[in-house]
């Protein structure tokens, strides 16, 4: 029998630096949520696929919530994690802070989870590595992880 394999959480960490340009604002030189909300995605794949070592597919993006705006020549922070995987999918956090150039002051802008299935050549889903806990924060994580994950499957669509 062939060891199931496992990657600590540490082994696809990414974190993501964008500054906000002109074409990234509104007409009251904040950010466009969607531009956030691209990067949310783009960060969450690159996690999902350092996890998986395949493609990946955005399956869901949930509990998105902005909570400070940012502005035009702020600096984007993104870290992205794996609080737990599950079969073929996983769920990717994604916390993006704001940094204000001049003094350093950093902000908690949004924080989000999104679903995220490995996929195989033919694009369907394929099984992807466990996930290996080993703080106490990620086994928390984990739990809430498989709470959401348990909500949303018995949730009638």
């Amino acid at each position: 029998m062939s060891k199931v394999e496992t990657r600590d959480v540490d082994y696809s960490r990414v974190q993501m630096t964008e500054i906000v340009l002109p074409e990234d604002t509104n007409t009251h030189g904040s950010v466009f949520g969607g531009r956030v909300l691209a990067l949310i995605d783009k960060c969450a794949a690159a996690v999902a696929i350092r996890h998986a070592r395949s493609g990946v597919l955005t399956l869901r993006l949930d509990s998105v919530e902005f909570r400070n705006p940012v502005h035009l020549g702020d600096i984007l922070l993104l870290s992205g994690w794996v609080n737990a995987a599950f079969g073929s999918s996983m769920e990717i956090q994604v916390e993006v802070y704001s940094e204000e150039p001049t003094t350093g002051q950093k902000r908690l802008t949004t924080n989000a989870y999104v679903t995220m299935v490995g996929v195989g050549r033919e694009g369907r889903p394929q099984k992807v590595p466990g996930l290996e806990l080993q703080t106490d924060e990620e086994r928390r994580r984990a739990e809430e992880a498989a709470v959401r994950r348990e909500r949303r499957l018995n949730t009638p669509r």
